[in-house]
């Protein structure tokens, strides 16, 4: 059984101003997050615009942050269709550079109403038989491109033998608890992992016990310390990281939605984790008034220091 019960950063790609994968950068982009605490690092999922690398960009980058990883922590990969094939394709090509489990993100055929459940437990059980790794089931909501499983599509989901956790990302806390129970009755044990960005700290009340977030690659250590915390039911703690976070949060996912991978990766240039915020198209950069506001929120959630230990990462110093 993986334990995923932590802190799991879903980590950007670093890119040149040309939008290709900057290879000197991820090191100690890497280096600085494994510092931080978290059990393991999510490659190749949205945050890291994974639907807009190539298969040979998607094998790159798991190579090398499995290289500075240096089995630190774990490795997940975004694996997704658009068809099983591909899917399958897809998770075969993360197996063989070396991750240790599967996120599994919802693809367009899921939209259908009603989802026969034929056809999401065909898919994933063929991405399961194919990589032979233990799997993450995704519930993401349809405005970011994702499903909304039925109780009984995920009741045998969640019966597959390879799955091991669910990240719930519905952005909605009656459906996470929803999924709270869900994942409770099942015949196997399964992490809840959170993937609401907009109630984290409530969302680790709520019952998750560990988190997949594009946003936990900002304040990777204020997550670890917000979720020991709710462990402990230290709860001064807990109100007061959850809020320094969820206002740092609001800013980096305000509308339109989209642009939070490219206010992210401003974020991490202002903190000198990565050198540039460049993104690929169709993915746009963000105007000047939105990259004051970032820096403004960063200082204000007390994380502008951490520049210093990330320039110091780059250069094969310890992170702080």
């Amino acid at each position: 059984m993986l334990d995923l019960a932590g802190i799991i950063p879903a980590i950007v790609t670093p890119m040149t101003a040309d939008g290709e994968i900057d290879e000197d950068a991820v090191g100690g982009y890497v280096e600085w997050l494994v510092g931080q605490g978290p059990i393991a690092l999510a490659v190749n999922v949205d945050t890291g615009e994974g639907p807009h690398l190539s298969r040979d960009e998607r094998g790159r980058m798991l190579a090398l942050v499995r290289e500075a990883v240096a089995g630190r922590c774990r490795i997940v990969a975004g694996v997704g269709g658009p068809s099983t094939r591909d899917g399958v394709s897809n998770a075969r090509q993360a197996a063989d550079a070396g991750a240790d489990a599967l996120l599994v993100f919802p693809i367009g055929a899921f939209l259908a109403q009603p989802l026969r459940l034929d056809v999401a437990l065909g898919y994933h059980e063929a991405i399961a038989a194919a990589s032979g790794l233990p799997l993450i089931l995704f519930q993401l909501q349809p405005a970011l491109g994702g499903a909304i499983y039925p109780t009984d599509v995920i009741d045998r989901l969640l019966a597959i033998p390879s799955v091991v956790a669910i990240k719930e990302a519905s952005f909605d806390p009656i459906r996470f608890t929803e999924m709270r129970a869900r994942v409770a009755a099942a015949d196997q044990p399964v992490t809840l992992l959170t993937g609401n960005d907009n109630f984290i700290a409530e969302s680790f009340l709520l019952g998750a016990t560990g988190a997949l977030l594009g946003f936990a690659t900002l304040g990777t250590r204020q997550h670890v310390e917000l979720l020991a915390a709710v462990r402990r039911r230290d709860m001064d703690v807990v109100v007061d990281l959850g809020r320094t976070l969820q206002r740092l949060a609001d800013v980096i996912f305000a509308p339109p939605i989209g642009d939070y991978r490219a206010r992210t990766k401003v974020a991490l240039r202002l903190l000198g984790a990565i050198p540039g915020d460049a993104v690929r198209p169709p993915l746009l950069a963000i105007d000047a008034d939105e990259v004051d506001r970032i820096s403004r929120a960063l200082t204000e959630a007390g994380l502008g220091a951490a520049g210093s230990n990330a320039a110091d990462a780059r250069r094969g110093g310890a992170p702080g």
